[in-house]
């Protein structure tokens, strides 16, 4: 499908049709589609924990999960409450609409809350005339539910061409309109297109410019044609309200030209399975986000992980903040500089970096006068005595919404307890993802998880 010439997209702005094209590319593979129509929808069996059907929406639903669970967390260290597995179901809606809320907040472009949903005439007509049909399908998705097999594909699902052509788009001034809005219309997420309408509004209160301000090309589509997969721009875009293709800290001059990165740290943290292989570099903004909540990606899937451990994101120690800077004046991940930044590298750290000074440390820290400046001579030198801010015991948990993926065919988050071995000897297992994942942070982390398997990234 051409969006550009298509018919499908009568009634939507022109905005919304280069938006809808940045995220699909010019074509649109129906089978690609119908993977992403889904609604946020909870498993019987932890009332929190968002379900998937199938492989490509966890770009968004992982990031909505990780602000779901980020509330959870601030409430429970809030009121000391112990029964946070316990939910009733109004009490979840808040807390996806809160997440919704935040997520579209951080996207905010400045101009005004777009809020993309169907055509309100479009909804009443279908709903009347398929009244009969949709209580059998209610049914069906119930029976899927309890079998916890593949999502429902209803027979009378819009195709995208209809779907794109039932768009409308509601703009509002506040965060208090837009909170307004989802509780009166909850289905709407919770049904077939919330999770495409809620990722368009995101977008679209992004607003088109700002994307293609952030994204590295804008011809590459953000939602992968052959395989659903979303970018690391939407990924970023639903984590942090940046739909930047990197992770690590500010933008970096690579040959020349400017990557961009996270600017700043972020409410809800994201570690990479492929940084142990170099594939990218998650930078100290999103290993240590404000709150114990990361979202874990793997080669193919997004899942999230959490903790109620309030010391996993403590401040940043003096040491902390040294080793993050020095590390930003090294690009290359070398843990070396050249001997010739170690004053920009003092001045950053307000520390004393007079020319004679410096002259005299980089002597000192660099006696074979190779040129350079090691990261271990540097903190050794300035920052001696380390002092871990992190306990050596901790509990985590981890959520993976695809039933096929967890123990018994059934979406609950899997708890362990985690050890800080006093080593720092990283072993990595390819055989054992999580633990190689978790260790892109914790370099001496071990890991028991309660049910005695170990929880599936994919």
């Amino acid at each position: 499908m051409d969006i550009t010439d298509s018919p499908s997209t009568s009634g939507v702005s022109s905005e919304l049709e280069e938006i809808i094209k940045l995220m699909w590319g010019t074509h649109v593979k129906e089978d690609v589609f119908q993977r992403w129509t889904q609604g946020f929808n909870f498993s019987a069996d932890e009332p929190t924990a968002l379900i998937q059907w199938e492989g490509g929406p966890c770009a968004v639903l992982a990031p909505v999960q990780a602000f779901i669970i980020k509330t959870l967390i601030t409430e429970t260290w809030s009121s000391n409450c112990s029964n946070w597995r316990e939910m009733e179901a109004e009490k979840v809606n808040r807390l996806l609409i809160r997440a919704a809320c935040e997520i579209l907040c951080q996207a905010y472009g400045g101009r005004k809350y777009m809020l993309v949903h169907l055509n309100d005439q479009e909804t009443v007509t279908r709903s009347s005339c398929d009244k009969k049909l949709t209580d059998i399908d209610r049914s069906c998705i119930l029976m899927e539910r309890e079998n916890l097999i593949s999502s429902p594909k209803l027979d009378h699902r819009l195709d995208h061409r209809d779907f794109h052509s039932q768009l409308r788009v509601l703009s509002v001034d506040s965060s208090d309109e837009v909170e307004a809005f989802y509780l009166e219309r909850i289905e709407m997420l919770r049904e077939t297109f919330g999770v495409l309408l809620f990722l368009y509004s995101v977008m679209y209160t992004k607003g088109l410019e700002q994307l293609h301000n952030e994204v590295t090309d804008p011809g590459e589509p953000l939602i992968d044609g052959e395989y659903g997969y979303g970018s690391q721009c939407l990924i970023n875009l639903m984590i942090t309200g940046r739909a930047v293709a990197h992770v690590w800290n500010h933008d970096q001059d690579v040959g020349g030209l400017k990557l961009r990165g996270i600017d700043k740290q972020s409410k809800i943290g994201f570690l990479a399975l492929l940084e142990h292989l170099r594939y990218c570099e998650v930078g100290s903004f999103l290993k240590n986000p404000i709150n114990p909540v990361w979202v874990l990606g793997s080669e193919t899937h997004l899942t999230v992980l959490f903790s109620f451990e309030k010391q996993l994101v403590s401040a940043e120690t003096p040491s902390e903040v040294a080793r993050r800077v020095f590390k930003s004046y090294d690009p290359e991940g070398n843990n070396f500089i050249a001997a010739d930044l170690l004053q920009d590298v003092l001045g950053s750290l307000d520390l004393v970096s007079d020319t004679e000074y410096v002259e005299i440390m980089k002597k000192k820290m660099d006696a074979d006068n190779l040129g350079i400046i090691l990261l271990s001579a540097f903190m050794d030198e300035f920052f001696p005595e380390e002092t871990p801010s992190v306990p050596d015991t901790f509990t985590l948990f981890h959520y993976n919404g695809l039933a096929r993926s967890c123990p018994n065919n059934k979406v609950v988050y899997q708890e362990g307890s985690a050890v800080l071995l006093e080593c720092n000897m990283k072993c990595v297992m390819e055989s054992n993802p999580m633990l190689t994942c978790l260790q892109t942070k914790w370099p001496s982390i071990e890991v028991h998880w309660v049910l005695g398997s170990t929880p599936s990234l994919n």
